[in-house]
């Protein structure tokens, strides 16, 4: 029996998430296993006047990719891949596994040649986004292989996915644009703000924001959403952070990150565990010792941590950073192959102060927005 919430989910990410037009060309990126959202996704794109081009992958196919692919294969890219980046209108793209573990022994090193080889992809699409060139929606299809990495089954994950996107199952598309206007008002206190203090167990952090733009996501990038954020002024960045979560990257858990900032920069790192990978995919090129994005999580949905960057960076009462490309549009001008969010918890004893005055204390905001 079909799930009724799935076709919910695709009318929100094509008619309010990136708003296809007609004579939009609409480019569905996924996975076999997330069929049902796909097939969606798939007709609502039709109904609304788009030109859907499915590019679609193979359970497995990136770990046999990295297994066997030579210098030349890994930084070869296809040129489907640069029209659709570089033309299209509108990018969807469906994140479904059904091993998160598969890439945990792939040579970093390999990964980090990926990432350098798509690096001009990558800051053009984010140049696109900037200026409003294409509009672009990341989503999660439950399986089993969340499921268990949240520690759930896969029936209470997939309550807690749909229920993360449609707080108002009856309303989505009311819900978001209702968010989207609270949310508005933390932007406009934060216009024109200095300096930014965090503070937290093992964390004593400043930067600044500077001519720096804030934005509001409000679902239409990412679903769920729930979360301000800028790019911090790149030399800024003083002080030590210690992540209270895992940080994953590229399906390779680190655990216990903390590290240590001077004039922007990351002078020392380390983990409790896969500390090599950690400072190899700093190391991937100059700008991913520095920060590109600064954000606070909104969403009070989402509670626990659940091994998934796309609902954990939004945790109510935590706050994030990401290591390398900066997104334009906030005035960052950080760039970078890579881009890792990294989450800190706030809600035991954490404090966010700008320009002095107290915004955040213990995961709430103490201004009433």
């Amino acid at each position: 029996m079909s799930d009724p919430r799935v076709e919910k989910l695709a009318d929100l990410l094509v008619n309010y998430s990136t708003a296809v037009k007609p004579g939009d060309k609409v480019v569905i990126n996924g996975s076999c296993l997330a069929e049902p959202l796909i097939k969606q996704l798939y007709a609502k794109v039709l109904r609304a006047g788009g030109y859907p081009l499915l590019m679609m992958s193979l359970p497995g196919i990136d770990e046999i990719f990295y297994r066997n692919a030579s210098d030349d294969q890994l930084r070869f890219i296809h040129e489907p891949s640069k029209i659709t980046t570089e033309t299209y209108d509108v990018s969807i793209t469906v994140m479904c596994s059904d091993n998160t573990r598969a890439m945990n022994h792939v040579d970093p090193e390999k990964m980090v040649k990926r990432s350098q080889a798509q690096h001009d992809l990558f800051v053009n699409f984010l140049e696109r986004m900037a200026v409003g060139k294409v509009r672009w929606v990341g989503v999660l299809y439950p399986t089993n292989a969340y499921a268990q990495d949240a520690e759930m089954s896969l029936h209470d994950y997939e309550d807690f996915v749909y229920r993360a996107c449609m707080p108002d199952i009856n309303d989505p598309i009311g819900y978001w644009k209702r968010f989207s206007q609270k949310q508005a008002k933390i932007v406009e206190w934060l216009k024109g703000k200095e300096k930014v203090h965090v503070t937290g167990p093992e964390t004593d952090l400043t930067l600044s924001i500077a001519g720096r733009t804030f934005i509001n996501c409000d679902g239409r990038e990412n679903m769920p959403d729930g979360e301000v954020f800028t790019g911090p002024v790149e030399e800024s960045v003083n002080g030590q952070v210690y992540f209270s979560y895992p940080a994953i990257y590229n399906a390779r858990e680190v655990t216990g990150v903390r590290l240590w900032f001077e004039n922007g920069k990351v002078v020392k790192a380390s983990a409790d565990k896969n500390e090599d990978f950690l400072l190899q995919t700093l190391d991937t090129d100059e700008g991913g010792r520095f920060v590109g994005e600064f954000a606070i999580g909104t969403n009070e949905g989402i509670t626990q941590f659940t091994r998934e960057i796309l609902f954990d960076e939004k945790i109510g009462g935590s706050f994030h950073m990401a290591l390398g490309a900066g997104f334009p549009e906030t005035g960052s001008h950080n760039e970078s192959a890579i881009h890792w969010d990294m989450i800190c918890d706030l809600r035991q004893g954490g404090e966010i102060r700008v320009d002095d005055q107290l915004l955040y204390k213990d995961g709430k905001f103490v201004i009433d927005f």
